[in-house]
């Protein structure tokens, strides 16, 4: 539910035309933060990583609305949509593996193991 309000809040202010940009915007930094999510904390505390990213960063983002946004857009201005596609998709896989570098430089403690933790 916070993944979900913080979408709401950052899209209500925007046109409806201006939608799709901000979809688009909001899901390459929940790519981004799930790779930060991700890179900090490895296969340890999965109770957390579950918490944060499938909880609050799978409600912050959102493939289904992008998908429809897309498709709606597609008939009537059919180049936006598609360049809203395609850097949606870029940007997305680049914003997760900086986010996986970031993640992996937060999360890692010189000395201390990178084994799984024990059961949360």
């Amino acid at each position: 539910m916070l993944g979900v309000a913080a979408r709401a809040a950052l899209v209500w202010p925007f046109d409806a035309a201006a939608v799709p940009l901000a979809t688009a915007a909001i899901n390459i930094v929940g790519a981004c933060a799930l790779g930060i999510v991700v890179g900090a904390l490895g296969t340890r505390h999965p109770s957390a990583r579950a918490f944060l990213g499938t909880g609050i960063l799978g409600g912050f983002t959102t493939y289904s609305a992008f998908a429809v946004q897309v498709a709606t857009l597609a008939p009537v201005a059919p180049w936006l949509a598609l360049l809203i596609a395609a850097v949606s998709l870029i940007a997305g896989v680049a914003g997760a593996g900086l986010g996986l570098w970031v993640g992996r430089r937060l999360g890692h403690r010189p000395g201390a193991p990178d084994a799984p933790a024990e059961a949360e």
